[in-house]
């Protein structure tokens, strides 16, 4: 193979994001194919090189950048059916998003820069994916964290996106802390930085902390891609534009977690503490986020729940030892996941909002956006894991991964024994999976229910206007501070939606649909990985099935019991036809058929809240740190400046005490020295 080839593929996006922001504001017209054309050619040459690398083939490729003094850092590339797959499907995403958002963002004078940006973050994410040395890795792991800290803030203007983008940044940099250490210290370990002779080291057991090297990598991991604990950055970057929420969550920055652990899993097997606590990780995460999904009115803050949640499935099937299914289940989540924000941006674009209760209130709206209506169902039957959708193969290959690891035949092929994975984890993982599954499952129902097939007496229900008096006595089914990130609108809603962000969703909808039959037969997907069985198992197929299919008819049940009551109960406090303003939350909106408050019950505020977890970050971390940064602000104000200022009156009294001594006379200037000689004379002379 030709080494331009795989070198130009992370080269040309971060080539056209310098020309766009080189001539974007000169010259407009060619912000667009500048930002089309170097992610698209990089799309094609990416599926070139997996079909010329083909299956079982792996390509190392280095050259030194640097002496350290030990271990050396070089610009390598390490190529095998892992990163193919995934540069096939980063290539894909971004491909759409930047065609998706020349239509979304078409009047947005920030446009260059933000598809610069964009280029740049696919850049970034080709360089991790093809990278064959940690540091380099490194670099794009970091550029990522530094343009989505821009794009999520892109609305600068919004509170909500300053204050997401910051939180953002630092949440993810709290993790990169401990994860630069562990890379250093896997580097001293394996004497190399080199992807192949760190899997070399850890093969033939030379790695001498390999515990402590896991977790400090996991810390890493878990602000990347949103684990517990440091997930809570993920829902609130819902502040950006609906093309950046689709290419963070589908196929870079959290992605790119996942994929270090599956490319690093033989370090990871090393030490069954770290497998267990990765387990446990996984499974908070998957039960967190299903049960804060279910709750949530914002339609965007419900799928990045759901990302969190998939997310953990990925981490499961790494805890259980099998990376396959982990990444297959990645790129699975990729296509329906980019599907899903892309369908929603449709759906926002249209009913201008971000609140599934206000739609539930617009007659016809699934007419209004039928290619939106119908790709978003798809991607949902995927996420619930229906068969036969992408959605239900990959996440029964993170389910027979758990079930081997439960009973002690893991499916690490060939990384390290089975004995490596503690049977704990597998168990962890499996009892944790099957529950998400029944949670992922109600939560889509209700996500599509409500917000599209709300009955027709709703409008006419629920907008009542009670008077001041009365609010008070009649209880809010939609808390006044409910959690809500809405973006400013870009598109206009009184348009039709333009091809552009059209064609992508059906683009998506073919992976999302065909690319779980590529895991049925060993000589597919599978021979491009490791080589182990992706078929589902038919106990767990027939549970996890069994377990979505009651999720979907509960959610079905409670919806249709909260319809029916709606004709004849209490009024809601809305107003007649209201549609929230996109500059903050819906003050009193409510869900006026929502399943979410029967089947969660008592849970419903603290999930529909985060359980919590931001306000006790916030009285453990963020108060002590605002109160030690104001006591150090006090201290150099008040005490060192202090110093300072006294240091500067004593020089200038000394000064002025000196200059009344200058007063030009002659006379006085021969008495007083006269004097100093007589005085000196005494002096000497007693």
């Amino acid at each position: 193979m030709n080494l331009a080839l795989p070198a130009l593929v992370p080269a040309l996006p971060a080539l056209g994001a310098a020309a766009t922001l080189a001539v974007g504001k000169k010259a407009p017209g060619a912000a667009r194919p500048l930002a089309i054309v170097p992610v698209a050619v990089s799309a094609v040459l990416a599926l070139v090189v997996a079909l010329q690398l083909g299956t079982g083939q792996t390509l190392d490729a280095a050259t030194r950048l640097t002496p350290t003094g030990g271990p050396d850092i070089a610009l390598a590339l390490h190529l095998d059916g892992f990163s193919s797959l995934i540069s096939v499907l980063v290539g894909l995403v971004a491909t759409c998003v930047q065609v998706y958002s020349t239509a979304y963002l078409k009047e947005d004078p920030r446009y260059p820069s933000y598809a610069a940006l964009v280029s740049l973050f696919t850049a970034a994410m080709f360089l991790v994916v093809y990278s064959g040395d940690l540091i380099v890795l490194l670099v794009g792991w970091e550029v990522m964290g530094l343009c989505s800290y821009f794009l999520i803030g892109h609305h600068w203007e919004s509170a909500d996106a300053r204050s997401a983008s910051l939180k953002a940044f630092l949440v993810t940099k709290l993790g990169d802390v401990p994860f630069l250490f562990g890379i250093f210290l896997l580097g001293a370990d394996a004497g190399s930085f080199r992807i192949p002779d760190v899997l070399a080291a850890a093969g033939e057991g030379r790695l001498g902390h390999p515990t402590l090297i896991a977790l400090l990598l996991l810390a890493g991991v878990a602000g990347k891609s949103a684990q517990f604990p440091l997930h809570t950055w993920l829902p609130d970057a819902m502040a950006g534009p609906t093309p950046v929420s689709a290419l963070i969550h589908a196929a870079t920055m959290v992605a790119a977690g996942i994929y270090l652990v599956a490319r690093l899993l033989p370090v990871f097997l090393l030490s069954g503490a770290a497998l267990v606590v990765l387990a446990v990780m996984a499974a908070v995460t998957m039960i967190g986020s299903a049960l804060c999904a279910l709750a949530q009115d914002d339609l965007k803050r419900v799928l990045a729940y759901s990302t969190v949640g998939q997310l953990g499935y990925m981490a499961g099937a790494l805890a259980s030892g099998d990376r396959e299914a982990s990444v297959f289940h990645l790129v699975s989540h990729g296509a329906f996941k980019a599907l899903l924000f892309l369908a929603a941006g449709v759906v926002i674009h249209a009913a201008h909002t971000n609140s599934i209760s206000a739609m539930s209130r617009i007659p016809g709206l699934r007419k209004r956006v039928p290619d939106a209506y119908w790709t978003l169902g798809i991607a949902l039957v995927a996420l619930v894991g229906l068969p036969p959708f992408s959605g239900f193969f990959s996440k029964e290959a993170v389910l027979t991964a758990a079930e081997h690891a439960a009973k002690g035949e893991a499916l690490t092929n060939g990384l390290g024994p089975a004995s490596a994975v503690p049977q704990a984890a597998g168990w962890i993982v499996l009892i944790s999976a099957g529950l998400t599954a029944l949670l992922t499952a109600a939560y889509a129902t209700r996500l599509f229910l409500v917000a599209f097939h709300s009955p027709a007496g709703a409008a006419a229900a629920a907008p009542q206007v009670l008077p001041a008096a009365d609010r008070a006595t009649v209880p809010a089914d939609h808390e006044a501070d409910a959690p809500y990130s809405p973006e400013l609108d870009e598109a206009d809603p009184a348009s039709a939606e333009p091809p552009a962000m059209r064609w992508p969703l059906w683009v998506l909808a073919i992976p999302t649909m065909g690319f779980g039959i590529a895991g049925l037969r060993s000589d597919w997907l599978p021979a491009l990985l490791d080589g182990g069985p992706l078929r589902p198992s038919g106990v767990t197929a027939v549970t996890s099935t069994g377990l979505a299919v009651v999720g979907v008819l509960a959610a079905y049940g409670a919806w249709r019991s909260a319809t029916a009551r709606l004709g004849t109960g209490r009024p809601a406090p809305a107003v007649l036809g209201r549609v929230p303003e996109q500059a903050g939350a819906p003050a009193v909106e409510v869900i006026v058929a929502d399943p979410g408050r029967t089947l969660l019950g008592p849970l419903f505020g603290p999930a529909r809240h985060g359980f919590g977890v931001d306000r006790l970050y916030g009285a453990l971390f963020v108060r002590p740190v605002v109160a030690a940064a104001r006591l150090v602000r006090f201290l150099d104000r008040e005490v060192v400046e202090t110093y300072v200022r006294g240091s500067g009156v004593g020089a200038n009294l000394l000064g002025r005490a000196v200059r009344l001594a200058q007063t030009g006379n002659a006379q006085t200037y021969l008495s007083a020295l006269l004097a100093a000689v007589v005085l000196l004379a005494v002096l000497v002379a007693v």
